[in-house]
């Protein structure tokens, strides 16, 4: 009987000891006489409702600096170097961290938790390690108010997600002065530092607390976020430490940083940042009702109009005409109305919605009095190579350096949309029957995305927002493409 106890414990010993997703063993629960007790590289999960006091103890001596991160969903948490509240010493969000500078023979750091939420805030932190020859993420901060500053600061708006970081400073041992930001670019300062930037895509349509904060472990140490995340763009110490993205609301999306030093082959993560470029808390339009009625009504409608384009629009000419002629002055009139004037977005869209029915008439009359087929194929032609176009810069190609250029992009854009309507005039029925199939099922898919988020409608709606903002050329259009969107297409 003895021996069986003995076995059940051995047993029960192993099974504690299990790694966890990304950074070892992980704990769950609330904290015990307001002390929370954390180990280096293992994420702890605990719900925040007063402030606590965070603890690591037995640190090594070979760590020269410990980055503390905590995170949340949406609900803000303040973290601090001690329980006066300073801007210099603390940080309030729901992606934040610290560095923890570290003097000889030190092994033990405290940090101070506490949210300002009537609500407990569900959270989950860590602390990672680093050693002297590790670059310090954020240790040549001039910008913000912490002194040495690992968070990646974010801003979002309909158009796009700007993220902004301090510069990295080289490692140094403990007890010594880090070395000066700005004297010298030698290979011996810290210009030699490069910054990898990586985003990483949550499942489409999940908005789930638990989702979030286990896909956050996959981007919070170099290993992971290496293996887990697009590395979208790579930063030298002279360029600018801001990047920008296309926003997709309602789509979580997680970044981060990875600093690299070349000379020594080491590196650090930032402390990463996520955004579903919409509010949780907004009572209307928010994260879990996204779209308008007026967007639902007017995509909806003319995602019966495209449907039965897509099956009878050959069949039905002047239909077809009609549904272009919708297309081209409805596209080109909300353009002009929302860059010229300050109209709420409803009216913009009931005004569009009449321009463009407008249009459609128009050019079933040109069809009727005059009769000229090619002018009328020319506009079908253009439409087809409009979605083409937006297409090709869907892909890869559209995030080249070349393409964020205005002028590049536009003319590029507009001569493979011209080229379309060229290729096809000497077999105008496949022009024909092409335009109806694919932009009669392309409305469906628009008309899909005003109820549930899908990464197919931004191949339009990439192009419509570089129309409409003039700093969307910065941004990279990077969406997720899952196993879920190929059925959404009814071809």
């Amino acid at each position: 009987m003895g021996l069986l106890r003995l076995l059940v414990l051995a047993v029960l010993a192993v099974l504690a000891s299990e790694p966890g997703v990304a950074g070892g063993a992980e704990t769950v629960g609330n904290a015990s006489e307001g002390v929370l007790e954390f180990s280096i590289g293992k994420f702890r999960y605990f719900e925040l409702n007063r402030p606590e006091d965070a603890i690591l103890r037995h640190i090594s001596s070979n760590v020269s600096f410990v980055i503390f991160q905590i995170h949340s969903q949406y609900q803000n948490t303040t973290v601090s170097f001690s329980h006066t509240l300073l801007p210099n010493t603390s940080g309030t969000g729901t992606d934040k961290g610290l560095v923890s500078i570290l003097r000889p023979e030190e092994s033990m750091c405290t940090w101070y938790l506490e949210t300002l939420d009537s609500k407990p805030v569900q959270n989950m932190a860590i602390p990672l390690s680093y050693s002297e020859r590790d670059p310090v993420p954020g240790g040549c901060n001039l910008e913000f108010d912490l002194d040495i500053d690992p968070n990646i600061y974010l801003e979002y708006n309909f158009f796009d997600t700007t993220i902004k970081f301090a510069p990295a400073n080289l490692g140094y041992a403990r007890g010594t002065d880090p070395l000066p930001c700005d004297i010298g670019t030698g290979r011996d300062s810290r210009w030699r530092l490069l910054y990898d930037v990586y985003q990483y895509f949550l499942p489409e349509n999940d908005l789930t607390q638990e989702g979030l904060l286990e896909h956050l472990q996959r981007m919070a140490e170099v290993p992971q976020v290496k293996a887990n995340a697009i590395k979208v763009v790579t930063l030298t110490a002279n360029d600018k430490t801001s990047v920008s993205f296309s926003s997709l609301r309602g789509q979580g999306v997680i970044y981060n940083v990875i600093v690299r030093d070349p000379l020594l082959n080491t590196s650090a993560a930032y402390v990463p940042a996520h955004t579903y470029a919409c509010s949780f808390e907004a009572k209307e339009d928010n994260c879990s009702s996204l779209g308008r009625v007026s967007t639902k009504v007017f995509f909806t409608l003319f995602a019966l109009l495209g449907l039965f384009i897509c099956f009878f629009g050959h069949r039905f000419w002047k239909t077809e005409l009609f549904f272009i002629g919708f297309i081209f002055m409805g596209f080109f009139f909300y353009i002009l109305i929302t860059r010229l004037t300050l109209i709420k977005y409803d009216v913009r869209l009931i005004l569009t919605a009449v321009t463009g029915s407008v249009g459609g008439i128009l050019l079933v009359a040109a069809w009727w009095r005059f009769g000229i087929l090619t002018f009328c194929m020319l506009c079908v032609g253009l439409v087809l190579g409009f979605l083409i176009s937006s297409v090709t810069f869907f892909t890869p190609l559209g995030n080249l350096k070349v393409f964020h250029d205005d002028g590049v992009f536009w003319v590029t854009f507009s001569c493979i949309a011209v080229l379309i309507p060229v290729v096809f005039m000497g077999c105008l029925r496949i022009l024909n029957i092409l335009t109806c199939g694919f932009i009669g099922s392309y409305s469906v898919v628009l008309a899909f995305d005003s109820y549930l988020y899908t990464s197919l409608s931004y191949i339009t709606l990439n192009v419509l927002k570089r129309a409409l903002n003039v700093d969307f050329h910065r941004a990279f259009t990077n969406v997720p493409f899952q196993t879920n969107e190929s059925y959404r297409i009814p071809l």
